[in-house]
């Protein structure tokens, strides 16, 4: 079961950030978002009500979903769907692998779980690999503020991740059903980035064209209620830093489309870079194999 999961994800997240490409444009981050995750918190909610699986949450339960809603369905996204303006969503996905080292550091500071020695290895290739993957469009744009702002909030976006990775293992340590506190969860997140969307003043209304709509109903079925489900899934039967692993593989599918449909060159020190990010998130795992193979039924 482990391995359908990670198949799962790794596809459908490494595919993902080519639709966030796709609804760049007139419509504002903000309102995508809203209509990415209105659309899944219907259909989770609509599935999970017909078949009697949403469960009760105490208060207390329901403001631990709100902060994962912040986290993983609001903010989060924010920063990732705004830095898609300055970089590219390949190397935007390239940035999300790093939630290895960010979930390492948080499980230790939510739940005292101390990360192995590697974890200092592995944090210094892949913070080497960032600079080297972006060394040369930093030199060119001389250092431009909109590139570092694009780096920025891809790491920022990534960090919001990890935090409700945390939040969602919390979930699963109380014995809570995972597709309830994700329903609530997405809910949460939906209605705050709506409510920061009207503070802005944008207009609601999506993009009518078929490149807009499709990527939105992607996004909000297999990229939101498949593939968060199948997720944290993992991160209730392996643990958060074992479940990043994923990030592992899917910046490989998402530079292969960005480099068909984005026009991504692959310059010596992208390449050296993207090396040295994955062989620190590799490092993060001595056996992998093991862990694929831990629970499986």
């Amino acid at each position: 079961m482990n391995v359908l999961l990670y198949g799962l994800v790794v596809v459908i997240w490494g595919t993902t950030w080519i639709a966030i490409y796709l609804q760049q444009g007139p419509v504002s981050a903000p309102v995508s978002i809203f209509w990415r995750f209105a659309v899944a918190t219907a259909l989770m909610m609509l599935m999970m009500s017909m078949r009697g699986k949403l469960r009760k949450l105490s208060g207390r339960d329901h403001l631990f979903c709100i902060m994962q809603g912040c986290c993983v369905f609001c903010f989060n996204f924010w920063c990732f769907y705004t830095a898609a303006a300055w970089i590219n969503t390949g190397l935007e996905s390239v940035i999300f692998s790093m939630a290895v080292l960010f979930n390492a550091v948080n499980s230790f500071i939510f739940f005292g779980q101390k990360p192995p020695a590697r974890f200092y290895y592995a944090a210094a290739l892949g913070v080497t690999g960032i600079i080297t993957l972006f060394w040369q469009d930093l030199v060119n744009s001389g250092f431009s503020h909109s590139l570092l702002l694009g780096i920025g909030l891809s790491a920022l976006g990534t960090f919001g991740f990890s935090l409700g990775n945390m939040i969602s293992l919390r979930h699963q340590k109380k014995g809570l059903e995972i597709m309830t506190t994700n329903s609530w969860a997405m809910l949460y997140g939906t209605l705050l980035i709506a409510v920061i969307a009207l503070l802005r003043g944008d207009s609601f209304a999506p993009q009518w064209t078929f490149s807009y709509l499709g990527a939105l109903l992607y996004l909000a079925v297999f990229g939101s209620v498949i593939a968060f489900g199948a997720y944290f899934t993992l991160v209730g039967r392996i643990g958060p830093s074992n479940a990043a692993y994923s990030t592992l593989l899917f910046p490989l599918v998402a530079l292969s489309i960005s480099t068909v449909y984005e026009g991504y060159v692959w310059e010596v020190n992208a390449v050296i870079g993207l090396i040295l990010i994955l062989a620190g998130n590799l490092v993060m795992f001595a056996r992998p194999q093991a862990f694929l193979r831990r629970r499986i039924a």
